[in-house]
């Protein structure tokens, strides 16, 4: 995502209407638990920071020749990075304030919300655009009149799709705990096949920057889906124990 402060940019209202959103909502939450605030302010530092060094890994390394250079570094950032950089915001926090109580139910079901907001603004604005193709059916016009992959659009339903199973989970005992690794497995796949269609470029083995940070997130989301799912499992009587 890259953003020019000279132009209107729509997508700057509806990614501070995203953060408004979740913060009202994480407001809420902590007047019940007034020790989730630091871990929100955690989470909110991180996504700042992990999106910054993801979109200088994924293409800020293309910006250094042009002359608007530092105009792009200073304002292109990923939403990927973003999630991995908020969890481990989270994560630090809750070490910081000794907070040990589960907190990722409660992103999985705000986190959709913000970046389908943000996807929402990338959608007005004509940026983070798809491949140029042929399928008509399946295609939207940009600035320029060239018929592309809607990938702001297809993103913003798959989030809009991922809040509504993110609800119906969680009241599951199956993925309570767990839902905020469920969602980085889903999106970090999604983002890894989607990408194919995006206009990103490649970084190594035919691979952009972005599709190798999927992966790490859907494999960071797999890892702690498994070990919390052990850690929450009820110790076994076999080998010997009666009950």
């Amino acid at each position: 995502m890259l953003l020019n402060p000279t132009t209107p940019a729509p997508y700057r209202w509806t990614m501070l209407a995203g953060i408004a959103i979740s913060a009202v909502f994480w407001f809420i939450r902590s007047r019940r638990d007034p020790a989730r605030l630091p871990v929100y302010i955690g989470a909110l530092g991180g996504a700042f920071l992990g999106a910054k060094l993801v979109y200088l890994f994924a293409e800020g390394w293309r910006d250094w020749p042009l002359e608007d250079r530092w105009l792009r570094l200073a304002t292109g950032k990923s939403i990927l990075g973003g999630l991995l950089g908020g969890y481990g915001g989270v994560e630090l926090m809750k070490w910081l304030v000794d907070y040990r109580k589960s907190t990722g139910d409660a992103f999985a079901l705000i986190t959709p919300v913000g970046i389908a907001m943000g996807r929402l603004g990338c959608w007005m604005q004509g940026c983070c655009l798809g491949k140029p193709t042929t399928l008509r059916l399946m295609a939207a016009r940009d600035q320029l009149g060239v018929m592309r992959w809607p990938s702001a659009q297809v993103e913003l339903v798959f989030q809009l799709l991922m809040l509504a199973v993110m609800l119906v989970l969680r009241t599951s005992p199956r993925f309570q705990g767990r839902l905020i690794f469920l969602y980085f497995i889903a999106y970090g796949l999604f983002r890894f096949v989607h990408e194919w269609m995006r206009d990103t470029p490649l970084l190594m083995w035919g691979l952009s920057g972005y599709q190798i940070v999927s992966l790490v997130l859907a494999g960071v989301g797999a890892f702690m889906f498994v070990r919390r799912s052990r850690q929450d499992s009820p110790p076994s009587h076999e080998g010997g124990y009666e009950n």
